[in-house]
């Protein structure tokens, strides 16, 4: 099933599923309470199948979209250098601070997090960063959402905690992530992390084989499949989870492929009025224009 999360008519949250291409289903709890927050439906465990859909459809250009899950309740997890190629474009680049080995891939995942100030909807502009960064870059990635919680969570039952999966625009201020020699301040601008349209469960698609691709201003620039993760979701969920208990609704960003910005020489920075579009199998494009101005 896919889900969205938009704005009713009064000017609040509610979740909705997306049926078809368009059409924008709201739903209900069984008791007839309307289902206004992900988080709070996937920590209740109602069986999806049990939420009423007899209220009006709507058209999905009618309504204003906000992330799946719009303001997390702590930081995202994101997984830095997690396909090979990046890992070796991103230390050829020289913005990966104090690494020398140049064909290094990480012996194990590296993990940071990003605020939840950083989360924006489809549609919604990205910062350019004016007067703080001269080094804006994309990076396409999948999330997984948390559904079933715990710590110390195996490999091998690492999926049946994964409710589903978004996408993710890990935008990065590359001169900070240099200039700091760490990642969470590059990483955590407001507006970094585009997410959505949708979110989709677990049982509609495999979430380490998926196509993965991103485009800025229609070239282009990368193309991957999640079969290709150095770590993959099992692995990754594992790591994390050993000393840190995992609530419903955490999101993990699983890493991006080769073909950001600073892979290219000169490195190709965003500018304001690029538009970046991130397509991933079975979730749909997640698309977000910079913008030189910070609205709020």
């Amino acid at each position: 099933m896919k889900l969205l999360t938009y704005l009713d008519k009064s000017g609040l949250p509610r979740v909705g599923q997306l049926s078809g291409e368009d059409t924008v289903i709201p739903l209900s709890y069984p008791d007839n309470r309307k289902v206004s927050d992900l988080v709070e439906l996937i920590a209740s465990e109602v069986p999806l199948a049990t939420l009423k859909t007899s209220a009006p459809a709507l058209n999905l250009a009618s309504v204003r979209l906000l992330a799946p899950i719009p303001r997390p309740a702590r930081n995202i997890f994101c997984v830095g250098k997690n396909y090979t190629d990046h890992a070796r474009e991103f230390t050829h680049s020289g913005f990966d601070a104090g690494q020398t080995d140049l064909n290094a891939v990480p012996a194990s995942p590296i993990v940071f997090s990003k605020t939840p100030e950083t989360v924006i909807a489809h549609g919604d502009a990205i910062w350019n960063a004016s007067g703080v960064s001269e080094a804006l870059d994309y990076e396409a990635e999948l999330a997984v959402i948390i559904g079933k919680g715990g710590r110390g969570i195996t490999q091998s039952a690492a999926m049946s905690h994964i409710w589903g999966y978004t996408i993710i625009n890990d935008v990065t201020a590359r001169d900070w992530q240099k200039r700091h020699q760490q990642w969470h301040l590059g990483k955590s601008f407001d507006t970094f992390g585009p997410m959505g349209p949708v979110a989709v469960t677990a049982d509609e698609i495999e979430g380490n084989n998926l196509d993965l691709k991103c485009w800025v201003n229609g070239e282009l620039r990368q193309s991957s499949n999640t079969r290709h993760l150095i770590f993959d979701l099992p692995t990754l969920i594992e790591t994390i989870s050993a000393g840190i208990t995992l609530h419903p609704g955490d999101i993990i960003a699983t890493g991006t492929p080769e073909g950001v910005g600073i892979g290219f020489t000169p490195p190709r920075f965003l500018k304001p009025g690029d538009l970046v579009t991130i397509e991933i199998t079975g979730i749909g494009r997640l698309e977000n224009r910079i913008s030189d101005l910070l609205a709020g």
